[in-house]
């Protein structure tokens, strides 16, 4: 199965691997390929472990199962903390529950009754008879009276009821207001959800269970979102979900859409207020969106407030334009942005800049972008400070979107926006590896990675897959590289994310640069930096263009890569960012003959000064000293190639470092070798350090493959691989080094 499908898996079954295992062997083949939700019922998940489970239970004398009924459905499938006051308005003791601690199912506490693990507790409530269930939910009700408990009362009142109920139906939608503006989108979901079911009326039951759906979708389960999503014709929602997990391309055309009905709707006033929009348009909006884009219909209050068709529609083409971004295909920007003049939908301003440079607009580019960079102030809506996040990467603030993006990771997390969270770490991804941070960042997006996964957000993952492929490309670590960067590819092409693609290419093309496979990178980074206006997508512009000029002219064919540096530069002298015109600097250093680079080249590294970007300068000043070397200016290149040897270091970038050496031993300069044998560990992974000490005791590569099971071919690729990351040329010099790391 997939990483996401499994991820889901074990959170489904609460990591226990025996349900895992139960769960894995009835899922269908839409399911294992994450097309379909995962079941939901416990009896659906691991029937076998929950009859076992069962078992256990209806071993234990009837007062100890009665008092496990009652802290199980106080904690399954929300906890409502109730637990020692129904036990008190009922009058029980407490003392049989040390039948359950004896069998090792449960342990009671001060604070009331922890469980072995989920699945005894939830043996222990469905264990227990329905009439049972009914009267231990009407308990917990009668005690839940104190402040901000009206939605768990609701909850377990709910729960008691048998058939549809009006008034209870509408109790439930006024709770799930009051949990969802707390930012408890599981207890509204479960609200919600519940009114649909316990609701008279079965017009209103679509509109219930888009609102529940969308709850769902908040609160991280997205298995949950999508089978309530199933139950209705709910094109906005259907829209969001296949921009996070399905395909990108479907998922702009059917938000598009949703914002142009949201807007006739609301012009033609069926089923409510004057442009108000109808029911499912505004539930939906409401709650897919959150609280509206700054400077798109922003609503400043703090309880729930329903946006009107305009604001729901602004949220569908916010959503729509992020759709546009991850396709990679920029032409849909300039459509939606046609959209949104045309019916008067109040548009981010990430749409408009990016339609605008998609046209070759730099300047009306630059300014829409800077207008929307410039809402990231105190407090915000995440959505918001993700676009902000999103338009500051765009003009070379990687200061500036780093910070956005950590804000709205932030304010997500307060609003129990669970899904938002890796959404705007991915962009803090971003911005950290441009800043030069590979190592500090890998771990962040690790962690996001397993976010989007557990959330259901498979595309999202594979755009972090591909920022895993960059970072390893950067740190030298040619198999992981590879790895990332073929599961992000494979999974992009499936679902039209063109972006996430992009940059998995890039990451290849990288890899090759830095090992001095230049004609193999020019061929990669030509597809990918040889778009003007009219074509191209702008964040991968900012990568290409400066590496593809860089492979291009050592691979000897300049010709394409003169006309993909002047419409970089022009981008650069919009935007004016210090590091796109120092990068530009640099290729314009890089495409000159002789002493006519050294002025490019001392230009760039002034303004790389008052940039952000440290390993490309540290790349400038790799470039500049090769190129001081060939004009025997001796002096200066040591100095330039020292320091940006020592960068490099700094940084973890094997591959660039050995280039540094390379060039000083070219000038004849002693080269320190890196590290000695207690940092190897750090430079070299586990297999490769076995190969390399069996080496340099003078094994062939045939003897090494026997002993380790593995072909010579893998022995010569992991030696290579050795010799980059260490900065070599020889197994003499590898003798050496491991010698004189061990004294």
């Amino acid at each position: 199965m997939s990483e996401g499908v499994r991820v889901r898996v074990l959170r489904a079954v609460h990591g226990d691997p025996l349900a895992a295992a139960e769960l894995a062997a009835v899922l269908t083949e839409h399911q294992l390929a994450g097309l379909e939700p995962l079941p939901a019922e416990p009896v659906a998940v691991a029937p076998g472990l929950l009859r076992s489970h069962r078992r256990a239970i209806r071993a234990l004398p009837a007062d100890t199962r009665r008092l496990l009924l009652i802290a199980a459905a106080d904690q399954y499938p929300l906890a409502t903390h109730a637990f020692l006051r129904a036990v008190t308005t009922a009058r029980l003791d407490t003392g049989p529950l040390d039948d359950a601690e004896a069998a090792g199912l449960a342990q009671p506490t001060s604070a009331g009754v922890v469980f072995r693990d989920p699945w005894t507790r939830i043996a222990a409530y469905e264990t227990a008879s329905a009439l049972d269930r009914r009267e231990t939910h009407r308990l917990l009700a009668r005690v839940l009276r104190g402040e901000g408990e009206a939605p768990r009362r609701s909850w377990h009142r709910a729960a008691a009821m048998l058939g549809p109920s009006r008034r209870l139906a509408a109790e439930l939608r006024a709770s799930a207001h009051e949990a969802r503006a707390t930012g408890e989108h599981t207890l509204a979901c479960a609200l919600v959800e519940r009114a649909a079911v316990l609701t008279p009326d079965p017009r209103e039951r679509p509109r219930l269970l888009a609102r529940a759906a969308a709850d769902a979708w908040r609160s991280g389960d997205a298995d949950r979102a999508r089978r309530l999503a199933a139950h209705g014709d709910i094109d906005g929602l259907s829209g969001l979900l296949a921009l996070r997990a399905g395909n990108a391309t479907e998922s702009f055309d059917a938000l598009l859409a949703e914002a142009v009905r949201g807007v006739e709707s609301g012009e033609r006033k069926p089923g409510g207020e004057p442009g108000r929009g109808t029911d499912t348009d505004r539930a939906v909006g409401a709650a897919v969106g959150g609280a509206p884009i700054e400077g798109v219909g922003t609503i400043r209050c703090v309880r729930p407030v329903v946006p009107s068709a305009p604001e729901a529609a602004a949220h569908f083409l916010a959503r729509a334009t992020e759709a546009a971004v991850y396709t990679g295909d920029l032409r849909r920007c300039r459509e939606a942005a046609a959209v949104a003049d045309r019916y008067g939908i109040a548009a981010p301003g990430t749409l408009g800049g990016l339609a605008a440079a998609f046209e070759g607009r730099y300047e009306d580019a630059r300014d829409l972008l800077e207008a929307a960079a410039g809402r990231c102030g105190p407090g915000g809506d995440p959505t918001s400070l993700i676009h902000s996040a999103i338009a500051a990467l765009l003009l070379g603030d990687h200061t500036r979107a780093a910070s956005a993006a950590v804000r709205a990771a932030a304010s997500a997390r307060a609003r129990g926006d669970s899904v938002t969270v890796p959404q705007a770490m991915e962009f803090r991804v971003y911005a950290e590896f441009w800043t030069g941070r590979p190592r500090a960042a890998g771990a962040a997006t690790l962690d996001a990675l397993r976010q989007a996964y557990a959330t259901g957000q498979d595309n999202g993952a594979c755009h972090l897959q591909a920022a895993l492929a960059m970072f390893a490309a950067v740190t030298g670590d040619e198999d992981v590289c590879r790895a990332r960067a073929a599961a992000a590819r494979t999974y992009a092409v499936e679902r039209g994310l063109g972006l996430a693609a992009a940059l998995a290419l890039w990451a290849l093309a990288f890899l090759d640069l830095s090992t001095g496979r230049y004609a193999a990178s020019a061929s990669r980074l030509r597809a990918l930096a040889g778009f003007g206006p009219g074509h191209g997508h702008r964040a991968v512009l900012h990568l290409a263009t400066p590496h593809y000029v860089e492979a291009a002219v050592h691979s000897g064919d300049t010709r394409v890569a003169r006309a993909a540096h002047a419409r970089y530069d022009r981008w650069a002298g919009a935007v004016r960012s210090p590091d796109d015109l120092a990068l530009s600097a640099r290729c314009r250093a890089l495409l000159a003959t002789g002493p006519d680079a050294v002025g490019h080249y001392r230009t760039a590294l002034d303004l790389h000064a008052g940039g952000t970007r440290d390993f490309e300068r540290a790349r400038t000043e790799l470039l500049f000293g090769g190129a001081l070397r060939r004009l025997r200016n001796r002096t200066e290149a040591r100095d330039r190639l020292h320091s940006a040897l020592e960068a490099f270091e700094h940084f973890g970038a094997p591959h660039c470092a050995a280039q540094a050496r390379a060039e000083l031993r070219a000038l004849g300069e002693p080269v320190r070798l890196p590290g000695r044998a207690r940092d190897l560990t750090t430079l070299l992974t586990a297999q490769q350090l076995t190969v390399a000490r069996m080496a340099a005791e003078g094994a062939t590569n045939r003897e090494i493959a026997s002993r380790l099971l593995l072909s010579p071919r893998t022995i010569d690729h992991h030696l290579r691989g050795v010799f980059n990351r260490l900065g070599i040329r020889s197994r003499i010099e590898l003798v050496r080094l491991l010698a004189s790391s061990e004294e």
